[in-house]
C-alpha cells in the first residue's frame, strides 16, 4: 500500500474500531460480574464447558465446610490443620497463603462470614494447553476477569480475584529433561549453544522438578519452598540459595510456550519472538501470556557445605548493639558472596522464631540467624570465611552474644534443599516490603545500616538474603539464553534482598491500613540507603507507591510497549503489573480508570 495512504487507512481503522466497541473488550467500562447483561448466561457456560472436556469447576471456598451451611465437622479439622502450610492452598483450586487477597471472604474461623465474595466465580482445571487456550479465548469474548492460579503463593495477590474466571494450572505438571536442548526455530549457529536443560509444565512445583533432576545429578535455580511452582516464580525473577553462582531463574530460561492474548500458542524464544521472549523473563506473571511450559538451562548438581549461624543474646532492652552487629556481618556479605557464601539471614529484635530457637532457651531474644552454603567446596573454606567475624563480634561486644556454629555437608542439592525448604506458615494476612541491596549500601556508612535495619526490622523480625552476586551481576553478558532479559537492572548490582512483613487481624480495615502505612515508613528507611535500586517483584508491597520503577527500572518503557501490542485490549491484567495503569478494582469489579 502506497505511503500517502497509511493516514486515512488508520483513520478507517479507528472509525471501524468505535463503531464495533460492543466486540471490543477494552472499550466497555468495566469487566462483566454475574447479574450484568454481557455475563454468560448458564447454557453459554455448559457449552464452554463441553469444550473443556468437563474440566470446568464452580468450587466452593475451601473453609465453607467451617461454617453453617455446609458444616463437616471432619472436613472442618483437616482444614484447620491445613489451613497454615503451603501444601493445602497449592492443592485446592482457589485457595491463595495469605488471606487478604480473597477479602477475608470465608475462613476457618468459629462465627466468622463466609461468602465466595472473594473468589473466582468459575476454574478451569488445566492439564494441557488447549485449556488454557480456550480459556484466554473464552475470557476475552466476553469481557470477563481473567486470572491465572497455579500453587497460590503469591504475596502480591495475583492468583485470585472476585467476579473472574480462574485458570488453574497446577495439574499442567509435568518433567522432561534434555541431555542437548537447542530452541525451536534456531539454526545451527544462531541462539545459545546446545546445553543440558529440563521443560516442565507452567504449574510444575519446584520440588517434582528438584527430584526429577537429581535422579540424572543436575538442578536448576529454583525457590525455596517445595510448592513454589515455576511459572510466577521464573517470571518474577526467581532467586535462591544457587542463584549467586548461576543467575536468577529467568536467567535460565531457554524457551517458553504460551497462549497470548488473541489465543495463540506460541512459542518464544532467543530465534522467534524475540520481544515476547524478552518480557516475560522478569517482567512479571499474568501479564503478556498465559504460560503453559518452561525450558530452563540445568547444571551438574553441586555438593553443598552449609552451615547455621546463631548470634543471639537475651538482653533485648537495649536493642543497638543488635543492629550494630547485624550491620556489621551485612557490611561482609559482599565479599562473602565472592568467597562462594549464598543463603538467609534473618534479624531478631526480641523474638526467636521456633525454626530457629536454641535449645534450653525460651525468653525473647535478638540477634542474627544466619543459613548458608558454599558450593562444590569445603567445610574448612566455610570456616575460614566466619571466623573473622565471629571473633570480632566476640571481642567487641564481650559476653553479650551467645554464638552457635552448626556445620553440616550435602552432597547434592536435593539432600540440602530436603532438610532446609521454606517452611514458613502460611493461611495469615500479611503485607510485605522488601529491597535490594548493593555493595555500597551495606558496605560505606555501618552506622547508617545500623539505623536502617533497627526502622525496617519494627517489632520483631527482618530478613536479608544473600541471593545475589556474580553468577546474577553476569547473566547479561553470558546471557544463556541468548537474549537479555527484563529483569530489573538493580539485580545486576545487588548482592542483598531485604524483606520484611507486618501481620494484621483479618475482618479489620483499621489495621489492615496500619500494617500497610508501617510496612512502607519501614521501607523507606531502606530507600534513603538505597538510592537507584529497586524491589523485588514477587515479595514486595503491592502498593509500592513507585511501582514501576521500582520493579523493571529502566526497562519499563520497554515492557509497556510489548504489553501494549501482545495484549492491546488488556485481557491478562493484575496488579502491581505491567500495563495495568488503564484499569482499577472498584469494589469486587475491574472498571476503566476513569469510567462511573
Amino acid at each position: 500500500m502506497p505511503r500517502t495512504q497509511s493516514g486515512w487507512v488508520a483513520a478507517l481503522q479507528l472509525a471501524l474500531a468505535v463503531l464495533t466497541t460492543g466486540q471490543n473488550s477494552s472499550a466497555r467500562p468495566c469487566k462483566a460480574v454475574p447479574g450484568t447483561p454481557g455475563w454468560p448466561s448458564p447454557s453459554e457456560w455448559q457449552s464452554f464447558n463441553a469444550t473443556l472436556g468437563g474440566r470446568l469447576l464452580q468450587p466452593n471456598p475451601p473453609a465453607a465446610v467451617c461454617h453453617a451451611a455446609g458444616f463437616n465437622t471432619t472436613a472442618c479439622k483437616a482444614i484447620v490443620k491445613g489451613w497454615t502450610t503451603y501444601d493445602f492452598h497449592q492443592k485446592d483450586p482457589v485457595s491463595v497463603d495469605w488471606n487478604q487477597w480473597t477479602n477475608d471472604t470465608c475462613l476457618p474461623l468459629e462465627g466468622a462470614p463466609c461468602t465466595g465474595q472473594g473468589y473466582p466465580v468459575y476454574v478451569i482445571n488445566a492439564t494441557e494447553p488447549r485449556h488454557v487456550q480456550r480459556g484466554v479465548e473464552f475470557a476475552a469474548k466476553h469481557n470477563i476477569r481473567l486470572v491465572i492460579k497455579s500453587s497460590g503463593h503469591d504475596f502480591i495477590g495475583r492468583s485470585v480475584a472476585p467476579n473472574s474466571l480462574s485458570i488453574w494450572t497446577h495439574h499442567l505438571s509435568y518433567v522432561e529433561t534434555h541431555e542437548s536442548f537447542r530452541p525451536q526455530g534456531c539454526r545451527p549457529w544462531e541462539g545459545p549453544a546446545s546445553t543440558t536443560a529440563v521443560t516442565v509444565g507452567a504449574g510444575t512445583p519446584m520440588w517434582n522438578v528438584y527430584q526429577r533432576l537429581d535422579a540424572v545429578n543436575l538442578t536448576t535455580v529454583g525457590g525455596g519452598a517445595k510448592s513454589v511452582s515455576v511459572g510466577g516464580f521464573a517470571t518474577g525473577g526467581g532467586h535462591g540459595v544457587l542463584a549467586p553462582k548461576y543467575g536468577l531463574a529467568a536467567d535460565q530460561v531457554l524457551e517458553v510456550e504460551l497462549v497470548k492474548a488473541d489465543g495463540q500458542i506460541v512459542t518464544a524464544n532467543a530465534c522467534q519472538n524475540q520481544d515476547l521472549f524478552w518480557a516475560v523473563r522478569g517482567g512479571g506473571g499474568s501479564t503478556f501470556g498465559a504460560l503453559t511450559s518452561l525450558t530452563f538451562r540445568t547444571f551438574p548438581t553441586p555438593r553443598l557445605d552449609y552451615a547455621s549461624v546463631s548470634i543471639l543474646t537475651t538482653n533485648v532492652s537495649d536493642p543497638r548493639p543488635i543492629f550494630d552487629m547485624a550491620a556489621f556481618v551485612l557490611s561482609h556479605f559482599p565479599a562473602l558472596s565472592s568467597a562462594g557464601l549464598s543463603g538467609y539471614s534473618f534479624i531478631l529484635r526480641g523474638l526467636v522464631p521456633l525454626p530457629f530457637q536454641i535449645a534450653n532457651m525460651t525468653r525473647p531474644m535478638g540477634g542474627l540467624f544466619f543459613g548458608g552454603a558454599v558450593l562444590d567446596s569445603s567445610p574448612e573454606a566455610l570456616r575460614i570465611m566466619w571466623e573473622p567475624i565471629l571473633t570480632y563480634i566476640s571481642i567487641t561486644w564481650p559476653g553479650l552474644f551467645v554464638i552457635k556454629v552448626e556445620p553440616e555437608s550435602f552432597p547434592t542439592f536435593l539432600a540440602w534443599f530436603s532438610r532446609h525448604y521454606d517452611v514458613s506458615p502460611a493461611g495469615q494476612n500479611l503485607w510485605m516490603g522488601s529491597r535490594l541491596f548493593d555493595a555500597e549500601a551495606l558496605i560505606k556508612d555501618r552506622a547508617a545500616l545500623s539505623r536502617a535495619l533497627e526502622t525496617f526490622t519494627g517489632v520483631a523480625m527482618a530478613n536479608a538474603h544473600l541471593v545475589s552476586g556474580k553468577g546474577v551481576h553476569d547473566a547479561p553478558v553470558a546471557r544463556p539464553s541468548g537474549l537479555d532479559n527484563a529483569v530489573s537492572p538493580a539485580w545486576r548490582k545487588a548482592y542483598v534482598h531485604m524483606l520484611s512483613g507486618s501481620p494484621f487481624m483479618p475482618f479489620n480495615a483499621t489495621t489492615k491500613e496500619h500494617a500497610k502505612q508501617d510496612v512502607q515508613r519501614r521501607v523507606q528507611a531502606l530507600k534513603e540507603l538505597t538510592p537507584g535500586m529497586g524491589a523485588y517483584l514477587n515479595e514486595a508491597d503491592p502498593e509500592e507507591p513507585e511501582w514501576q520503577d521500582a520493579f523493571w527500572g529502566e526497562n519499563y518503557p520497554r515492557l509497556l510497549s510489548i504489553k501494549r501490542e501482545v495484549d492491546p485490549n488488556d485481557v491478562f491484567w493484575c496488579t502491581p503489573c505491567v500495563g495495568n495503569e488503564r484499569w482499577e478494582q472498584v469494589g469486587d469489579r475491574l472498571c476503566r480508570v476513569g469510567s462511573s
